[in-house]
């Protein structure tokens, strides 16, 4: 597996897990929520024939530090992404982003001055409305969920994440994309992200989508449960000049669900 997090990287929100590979032009991978790095690990081996890729767990997910004091909202996520880019002494890589990785590098491009080669948005939150009822109400009740017996709360975690899917994952990436919540600080770290959830890093790029100043596609997964097609198409629309393309049969993880099919995707957007 090329995958890996060998690096520890200090951060303002905190000491991050960090890793990369290959050689070739610089390409960073996003991820979102409620997912980690790993989510890409099954596109990093082709990508990293073509790229020097990099990738991170954002603060307060996967193996990067989780603290009960930690920010962890889009505002901050956006400023760390810009951090990494300093700490990679990145000036304008290629970025694919997926879920909250797309107001991530969005606040990052777009706030914080990063400039960005070729940029894939993939299922990404970026405009308003987001959120589940089931995201808002727990939102709302984060104290009742956070008291949740452990076996409830693993119940709730893999329910939660295979209400993002329409096809089946391998069982090694589903326990994996689990395993982070279930220890005693990722408990906390996950009901935070509900409680820290707020649409105005939304709305404050909103206005800014049309100055995004690179080649963009919007790529979808017509199936996605969470966000649905026309969101995408809608995000689409703000943006100057930007592809779109679909993947039939695809839920809101495309990179597990149909990794061949995202790779042939990207490397046709990236190198073209």
């Amino acid at each position: 597996m090329s995958w890996n997090l060998d690096e520890a990287v200090a951060t303002p929100a905190g000491t991050l897990a960090a890793g990369s590979t290959g050689n070739g032009p610089p390409l960073v991978l996003a991820h979102g929520w409620p997912w980690s790095s790993y989510a890409w690990h099954r596109v990093i081996p082709t990508l990293s024939a073509q790229f020097r890729v990099h990738w991170y767990d954002m603060p307060g997910y996967g193996r990067s530090e989780m603290r009960d004091d930690q920010r962890t909202s889009l505002d901050v996520q956006g400023e760390i992404f810009a951090t990494m880019l300093d700490h990679w002494r990145l000036q304008c890589p290629s970025v694919v982003a997926h879920d909250f990785g797309g107001a991530t590098t969005l606040r990052a491009h777009l706030l914080h001055g990063r400039d960005y080669d070729r940029y894939v948005l993939m299922n990404v939150v970026a405009m308003r409305p987001w959120g589940s009822a089931f995201f808002d109400h727990v939102g709302r009740h984060v104290g009742a969920f956070t008291g949740l017996p452990p076996h409830i709360h693993e119940a709730v975690v893999r329910a939660y994440i295979r209400g993002a899917l329409v096809n089946d994952l391998d069982v090694a990436d589903s326990e994996a994309l689990a395993a982070p919540w279930l220890t005693e600080m990722g408990r906390g770290s996950f009901y935070r992200q509900f409680a820290q959830a707020d649409e105005r890093y939304t709305a404050e790029i909103e206005p800014l989508l049309g100055a995004v100043r690179c080649r963009t596609l919007v790529l979808w997964g017509e199936d996605d449960p969470w966000i649905p097609l026309e969101r995408g198409r809608a995000l689409h629309e703000r943006l100057a000049e930007a592809r779109f393309d679909t993947l039939p049969g695809v839920g809101h993880l495309p990179q597990l669900e149909q990794p061949d099919a995202v790779v042939e995707r990207l490397l046709a957007f990236l190198i073209d």
